[in-house]
């Protein structure tokens, strides 16, 4: 009987592992049928299986074109059954992707992010108005929030505005304006506050699923 026994290390390498190896029977016997009118029948009730495995994908467009080419590829391509849908070629998966262009970003400033940098560009095309000069203050005030998130201690606003004036590349010019910043006591204060709101909300939850006996 000892004899008998399979190892995992003895069996075939599964092709999708998620579906599990009795459906990946299924699938190689569908692949022994006869008639193309048996491998059908077969191939329509593994297709049933495997959207019962996955229910949360009945919600996606092309669930059933996913899982016909799911069971051709568990079939490495050999399963010579009709689908409703194209059938997917092997030398399609194995063709690699091209390389990704991700964006090289490295900022002078990092600690403003770099967010900050598409929000004074977008400032700098805007025309003169009292609409620019309330975005370019708010723009002025995160920037010196995110300053005090990297350095806890107060800011002068002369720095907030030479580091503005140097990221618009001279186009935003705030050194000899009349109007002040917020207070770095009242930026934090706010910063605190969200921070406690969560905490308590954080503690309510705790309690309500605390168990009660």
């Amino acid at each position: 009987m000892i004899e008998h026994l399979e190892y995992n290390s003895e069996r075939e390498h599964l092709i999708i592992p998620e579906y599990g190896r009795h459906l990946q029977k299924m699938i190689n016997y569908a692949k022994t049928r006869d008639t193309k009118e048996e491998r059908n029948k077969v191939a329509k009730a593994i297709i049933s299986i495997m959207g019962n495995l996955q229910p949360h994908l009945r919600d996606v467009p092309d669930f059933q074109h996913k899982l016909w080419d799911q069971l051709f590829i568990m079939s490495n391509f050999e399963l010579d059954a009709d689908s409703p849908y194209d059938k997917p070629s092997k030398e399609m998966f194995q063709v690699r992707p091209e390389p990704l262009d991700y964006p090289q970003n490295h900022p002078k400033y990092r600690f403003y992010g770099n967010n900050i940098k598409t929000m004074i560009d977008v400032a700098c095309t805007w025309e003169d108005g009292d609409m620019k000069e309330a975005l370019v203050l708010t723009i002025a005030n995160h920037m010196k929030k995110c300053f005090l998130n990297w350095n806890k201690d107060t800011v002068e606003d002369d720095v907030i505005f030479e580091h503005l004036r140097e990221l618009s590349d001279g186009k935003i010019n705030l050194l000899n304006a009349d109007e002040d910043l917020s207070d770095a006591s009242s930026l934090m204060r706010n910063k605190k506050k969200y921070s406690s709101n969560k905490k308590s909300h954080h503690k309510k939850n705790n309690n309500r699923n605390r168990k009660r006996y």
